[in-house]
């Protein structure tokens, strides 16, 4: 069996119970090491054979695994974060099928969940925004037509904007277009790492906030009116408001 496991943001004790279960008792272990928190494999059996994916590609990743499988070892691959954003695990998973080898996902704490938590904020604050959209900049790898930076920029809606901080200064142009320049923006470096970092500004003076605190990668860009201090109060807790498990008081 092969366990595909999000590892977390980088806090160790943020990995899930069934994460760690599956990886203490793993024979073999390949971790995406220029992510995930090496500390995540601190209690690996000791003849555990350890690969760091880093430095392999898919096809010596799937051979890893099939020799591991076809002499009964139990695999982890170790993902960053939850391996359903950005974690390239569909194309593994595709390559196990064709081998008929099984397999299974452990989800894990996404790096954007963990900002919003070393932020202090909720991403979906009434009356601000209900809607929260992950994407990254176009690089490399080219986006979809239709996902195109500014064109999501439109809703005005809470933006999560992955592997772009080197790009932040044509961010902040494409994004002046469609958000108010004084929009709120925070960039958070390493989200629960020990050398964590944050830094906040808007979008006419993040990118040289971002220069001048050294961050070049591995960091998240959040942006919208969700990091100010506005917001409507939710009907949730409304006293007034009735709900299935309660009656609204009139007042």
């Amino acid at each position: 069996m092969v366990s595909f496991i999000g590892a977390g943001p980088g806090d160790p004790e943020l990995l899930t119970i069934k994460g760690k279960k599956i990886i203490d008792s793993a024979d073999v272990i390949i971790y995406a090491g220029s992510l995930v928190n090496p500390q995540v494999l601190a209690d690996a059996k000791k003849e555990a054979v350890i690969y760091n994916s880093a430095t392999m590609n898919l096809e010596e990743v799937i051979q890893v695994i099939k020799e591991a499988e076809d002499k009964g070892k139990k695999v982890a691959r170790v993902h960053t974060g939850d391996p359903a954003i950005y974690g390239a695990h569909r194309e593994q998973m595709d390559r196990l099928d064709e081998l008929g080898i099984e397999y299974e996902v452990i989800p894990g704490v996404s790096s954007f969940l963990a900002t919003a938590a070393v932020l202090k904020k909720e991403y979906t604050l009434p009356g601000v925004s209900q809607t929260v959209i992950l994407t990254r900049m176009e690089g490399r790898t080219p986006m979809p037509q239709r996902e195109k930076l500014l064109d999501l920029a439109q809703h005005n809606a809470t933006m999560i904007i992955f592997l772009s901080v080197g790009m932040l200064e044509e961010m902040c142009r494409i994004l002046r277009q469609a958000y108010r320049p004084g929009t709120p923006v925070a960039v958070v470096y390493k989200a629960t790492w020990e050398d964590q970092k944050i830094v906040y500004g808007d979008l006419t003076s993040i990118a040289e906030r971002v220069k001048e605190a050294g961050i070049r990668k591995t960091a998240l860009t959040v942006v919208g009116d969700f990091l100010g201090d506005e917001y409507e109060l939710s009907k949730l807790y409304d006293r007034t408001f009735t709900t299935e498990f309660r009656k609204g008081v009139t007042e």
